[in-house]
């Protein structure tokens, strides 16, 4: 191994001086944020490098400077102030302002607490908005945190920063939430009222939720909104292993249901597939980027593979 990539890991993997002075830190809460770190500060380095800079443009364009005209040039661009004075034409020129403000919305509802590949769905959130936040972080752009349930659990204003990172990361793997159930039009219209300017917001969630869509539609006229959607493959199929209690983690109701029933289990895919597919047609139709996420599946590929297609869909 590099001993430049050495010392980058063992930078990393020890917490900010400030923000381990500011509150205690179990050794076992210590030791996963330390792992997930490892693993997500590789995976930003080795394989997202330049991966997310190029799909995601910043706020606009700024100044920069003026030079002699040429011909070719676009001629709404002329400085005719400074032209007056040179003599001859100047034009202004631009460049992308590329700091940007990323936001991660992060579901933190009882659902979240299954799994059935290994890992649970809070745990795979938890990946994902670290990667998100390594990626951020490494190029200089401002993270923020909004934890949600049916409430606004927890709130962390965007900053720039290592202990910004090391902050988020603990926080989702360590909340207690006070809610169980799953309201996604909350996080979604607390975005809107806190964040004046355009941030780019990543909503992830297993989606166990409805009536979300008015407050989705407000929150796309402002921010650019990027949904992560968990899945887990026992949420999509049943396993025929005869009678099993099935409960709603949010609800507590449970439900006997008897998985040799082959026309039973057959209804069940056939609306779990019906609901996804109105869920796409609706996230397509107001212009939101979805990105599936399975439990069982890399993390990484989809999220790359999605900024690839930004990517080309930006032209850039």
């Amino acid at each position: 191994m590099p001993l430049k990539f050495i010392s980058k890991l063992f930078d990393w993997t020890q917490p900010p001086a400030a923000e381990e002075a500011k509150t205690e830190v179990s050794p076992e809460l210590l030791q996963k944020v330390r792992a997930i770190q490892v693993k997500t500060n590789y995976l930003v380095n080795d394989i997202m490098a330049g991966e997310y800079v190029s799909a995601f443009k910043g706020r606009g364009m700024e100044f920069s400077e003026v030079r002699e005209y040429q011909p070719g040039d676009d001629i709404r661009l002329i400085d005719w102030n400074v032209t007056a004075r040179m003599g001859q034409p100047y034009i202004k020129e631009f460049r992308e302002e590329r700091e940007l403000t990323l936001m991660l919305l992060v579901d933190v509802s009882s659902s979240g607490e299954f799994g059935s590949a290994g890992k649970l769905k809070s745990e795979i959130a938890a990946e994902l908005a670290s990667i998100l936040a390594f990626a951020a972080i490494k190029n200089n752009d401002k993270i923020g945190l909004i934890v949600f349930s049916d409430r606004i659990e927890h709130y962390i204003p965007p900053k720039k920063g290592k202990a910004n990172v090391w902050n988020i990361i603990r926080t989702i793997l360590d909340f207690k939430p006070e809610g169980r159930r799953t309201d996604l039009s909350v996080p979604l219209e607390y975005l809107v009222n806190i964040r004046k300017r355009k941030t780019v917001s990543f909503l992830i969630s297993d989606f166990q939720a409805e009536g979300y869509e008015k407050a989705l539609k407000l929150a796309k006229q402002k921010h650019d909104i990027v949904v992560l959607h968990i899945i887990d493959p026992r949420e999509q199929e049943l396993p025929d292993v005869g009678l099993i209690h099935l409960e709603d983690a949010e609800t507590g109701e449970t439900l006997l249901v008897d998985t040799h029933d082959r026309e039973m289990a057959a209804k069940f895919s056939q609306l779990v597939e019906t609901n996804f597919l109105k869920e796409k047609k609706f996230f397509s139709s107001i212009g939101i980027d979805r990105i599936e996420i399975h439990t069982d599946r890399s993390l990484v590929e989809p999220v790359v593979r999605y900024f690839k297609l930004r990517e080309k869909r930006l032209g850039r």
